[in-house]
């Protein structure tokens, strides 16, 4: 096993607070989204439209980010990306103390289209870390990205009584700090990429270029089923509780608490034991066997304790899966092109997360209250498969050396 890279724990920990900061502000403003376009003269199908403003921005800039940190840097993509989003903030600040609709389509497109924090940060940690070291890093990642989204809802709830203008205001004080911070905080992690720029064509990697190798397409198509899974819960889950079990939004709102605690042990304290005991590949197939069986549960639930049992299962499936499959991404990329490759996964997240709500939304609607979940079974379940196929990938090489 490799020395550990002298800066690894610094970046690690950078990392984790910028993405917690981040997170935070995203989870003090989404939930509250639909209240400002209410108040702003907007309908439902506002509120759909400027969310999907976001995730649209964000599917093409992404990539495109990726590889910016691949030639120049993940210092300066960061810093890029964290000014975008504090600019977004102040935006989003203003259009509620001004009451124009515009500006919040701008601060949300604003947002997305900077939206690379994310893979650079990935990146930066697979530039400093091998092995388990690397699944461990995405787990502290994973654990800054949960905890962000716990506390964020709880921040603005707990400020939204000074006015309408004060939870987005905290987030742009948050997304301000976050940025201050790097600033002065993050080193750069990409050593090579001075090369990068004398030869911008070593990491000139396009669309067509990834998907021509087929690792790296199996671990975007994992990524996406995955993400379609998880975001599919997210919007079916209050919905099949509320006809169910008539729960209401503090009952939703407390498990949707114990599924970010359960996912937020998994990844800060446990994955990087789990990663040394088994490795990424074994564990994504692990995790999206017992992903499938929660879904499967909650589906055929009409009682409270197997479906919190169900949604349990579920949040310790992701909470491998997740980092697991970060770690994966980096090692198929190789050195020079781990933020494109990044960038493009998260963008076939991104893609997921888009489609899931609506395909949850559909299937309630028009099949029945546990489709949704049944057909985030059967995501998790194809996942698997192409998790085992990547492992049978690795073992035929290892065969034909002996």
């Amino acid at each position: 096993m490799s020395a550990p890279d002298p800066r690894a724990s610094r970046v690690v920990f950078f990392v984790f607070v910028t993405v917690f900061l981040d997170l935070i502000g995203f989870g003090i403003i989404i939930p509250l989204l639909p209240f400002y376009v209410r108040t702003m003269g907007g309908s439902a199908e506002t509120v759909g439209f400027i969310l999907a403003s976001f995730s649209v921005t964000q599917l093409i800039a992404t990539p495109f980010l990726g590889r910016l940190s691949d030639r120049f840097g993940r210092r300066p993509v960061i810093l890029l990306s964290l000014a975008g989003n504090a600019g977004a903030m102040v935006l989003f600040a203003l259009a509620t103390k001004t009451s124009l609709l515009w500006m919040l389509f701008a601060s949300r497109i604003l947002a997305g289209a900077t939206a690379g924090n994310l893979s650079a940060c990935q990146a930066a940690i697979a530039d400093v870390t091998t092995g388990e070291r690397r699944a461990a890093g995405m787990g502290r990642l994973g654990a800054g990205i949960g905890l962000g989204m716990v506390l964020g809802p709880v921040l603005g709830s707990s400020v939204s009584h000074i006015g309408a203008w004060a939870p987005p205001l905290a987030a742009a004080a948050l997304a301000c700090a976050d940025l201050i911070g790097a600033f002065f905080l993050m080193p750069e992690t990409n050593l090579d990429c001075g090369a990068s720029r004398a030869a911008p064509d070593a990491t000139k990697t396009t669309l067509a270029q990834v998907l021509s190798q087929r690792r790296i397409v199996a671990v975007l198509a994992l990524y996406f089923l995955t993400f379609l899974y998880m975001s599919n819960m997210q919007v079916a889950l209050a919905l099949l509780t509320n006809a169910r079990l008539a729960w209401t939004q503090t009952e939703i709102g407390h498990v949707f608490g114990l599924f970010g605690l359960v996912m937020l042990i998994v990844q800060g304290g446990l994955i990087g034991r789990l990663t040394r005991a088994w490795g990424s590949i074994p564990l994504v197939i692990g995790g999206s066997l017992v992903s499938m069986v929660g879904l499967a549960t909650i589906a055929l639930s009409h009682h409270a304790l197997p479906l919190v049992g169900g949604l349990t299962l579920l949040a310790l499936g992701l909470g491998v899966v997740n980092p697991s499959l970060s770690a994966i991404a980096a090692d198929a990329a190789g050195s020079g092109r781990q933020g494109t490759v990044l960038g493009f996964a998260q963008s076939a997240g991104g893609l997921a997360r888009t489609l899931g709500p609506l395909l949850g939304g559909l299937l309630f609607a028009r099949v029945a209250a546990g489709a949704p979940f049944v057909a985030g079974a059967v995501a998790a379940t194809l996942a698997a498969a192409l998790a085992v196929s990547l492992k049978a990938g690795d073992e035929g090489p290892k065969r034909s050396r002996q």
